[in-house]
């Protein structure tokens, strides 16, 4: 999309949910929503007063009637004029309304997001409070929208926004001292104070980190993996966990040659379950493709449920995965072998030990989510540049052999990364920083 059209052009979508229902809402956003209201309804209403109406096309004819309500620029979701129409939910009504806006001049339907895009672009939210919003509309349980109301409020915002702010600052204070040490406003030798500021922000966003991966596993949902060698029992593991018939079982090994993924909601964390293929040696083709996806898969998780079969036990090498591993002993109603080597020992015939397992695992993933505080980073991408600010940081409160020039330009970058989270990176800030505080060049 073009920067001009982006301006310029006014978009529409119905941003309700599906059709037919009692009500639906289209959105109208740019600078045509104000001649488009007028049109349709023949005034333009008090802004943000709800009205009832009647609806018309361009020629006059009654649509529909319903309620609207218009939000005068910039005091608006994007920033820009918009308005509301609250119409009927019939699939012929709203077709046909969408028609009627679609003839306006520089009229378009609007493309996916492009809402929450023009609201960003015209400064109503940065991007952490944009992934916010959409973690919140695709929000499940309870936790994962406190999460995500947390995030759309701007506090994770505001928190690196405070902590670009001391890099920004602590730059400034290298950089004064190494190009205005000769004025009075600038104070002595500032390095010894600023690399231990630097070193305490750093530790910071370690912590930050650490809680942004229970923050990803609420939003993303904890994945565990069950493996193991052929007719070991998984499939029926699966069926008892997840209270269901979810997988075939039968005694024929290798019935299980994809994998079988099952949602559960354990004390409101969102939990993927997958049942793999049987691990062993095979010559069919098939079957090697599930075996390696298992292995794959084990590799990703953040649980692993290994289970055995205790009359047969047959060992599945598992010392390439790092998640935790839970081993658990099956035929317990058939064996008097000595059960000391399994986490858990259970009859998946009988369902003996699994409610065991699942208070378990509720406790084990509560307690691995569990925030330490309500403002983490939710997303990959945060974690990621997080992680590239920390390292910059370090390098430049670490690096003392290096010139005060080198080390400040880690400093610089520092505050980049934490910059492009948000989506405000403007390198210019550091001079207001420099003169606002040291009166440089009066």
């Amino acid at each position: 999309m073009s920067v001009q059209n982006f301006h310029h052009e006014t978009i529409f979508a119905l941003s309700s949910g599906r059709l037919p229902s009692g009500v639906a809402v289209i959105r109208i956003s740019g600078s045509q929503t104000r001649f488009v209201v007028e049109t349709i309804c023949e005034k333009v209403p008090e802004p943000r007063k709800m009205i009832y109406c009647h609806f018309k096309d361009i020629q006059g004819n009654v649509l529909d009637s319903g309620l609207l309500v218009f939000f005068e620029g910039p005091k608006s979701f994007t920033g820009e004029d918009c308005a509301e129409f609250h119409i009927h939910g019939g699939i012929a009504v709203v077709e046909k309304f969408l028609e009627i806006l679609a003839d306006f001049k520089s009229c378009r339907l609007a493309e996916a997001g492009e809402f929450t895009r023009r609201a960003f672009a015209n400064g109503k939210m940065d991007l952490t409070m944009a992934e916010g919003l959409a973690d919140l509309i695709s929000s499940e349980t309870e936790t994962q929208r406190r999460l995500a109301v947390q995030v759309a409020s701007g506090a994770q915002r505001n928190l690196y926004m405070q902590w670009r702010q001391k890099i920004i600052q602590a730059r400034a204070f290298i950089e004064a001292e190494l190009d205005f040490a000769d004025e009075g406003d600038v104070p002595g030798s500032v390095s010894d104070r600023v690399w231990q500021e630097m070193s305490i922000v750093a530790a910071t966003i370690e912590k930050h980190i650490e809680d942004g991966k229970r923050g990803a596993m609420l939003r993303d949902g904890f994945h565990i993996v069950i493996i193991g060698a052929p007719n070991a029992g998984k499939s029926s593991l699966l069926n008892l966990l997840a209270a269901r018939d979810v997988a075939i079982i039968s005694d024929e090994a290798g019935t299980t040659r994809d994998l079988l993924e099952v949602k559960l909601n354990l004390n409101g964390v969102v939990t993927y379950l997958t049942d793999t293929a049987g691990i062993r040696e095979t010559e069919g083709k098939v079957e090697k493709i599930g075996i390696q996806r298992a292995k794959d898969k084990a590799t990703e998780a953040d649980l692993i449920l290994y289970i055995e079969d205790l009359l047969e036990p047959i060992n599945v090498e598992t010392a390439k995965f790092t998640a935790p591993i839970w081993k658990i002993g099956n035929k317990a109603d058939l064996s008097n072998k000595q059960q000391n080597d399994y986490n858990y020992v259970i009859s998946a015939k009988s369902g003996d030990g699994i409610a065991q397992i699942i208070n378990d695992l509720t406790d084990y993933i509560t307690e691995k989510t569990k925030l330490q505080n309500d403002v983490v980073p939710t997303r990959r991408r945060h974690i990621d540049l997080l992680n590239n600010c920390k390292r910059e940081i370090h390098k430049a409160y670490s690096s003392t052999n290096l010139p005060l020039e080198l080390r400040a330009e880690n400093l610089r970058h520092a505050s980049q990364y934490l910059g492009r989270i948000t989506g405000d990176v403007d390198v210019e800030d550091i001079l207001d920083v420099v003169f606002s505080q040291f009166c440089i060049g009066k």
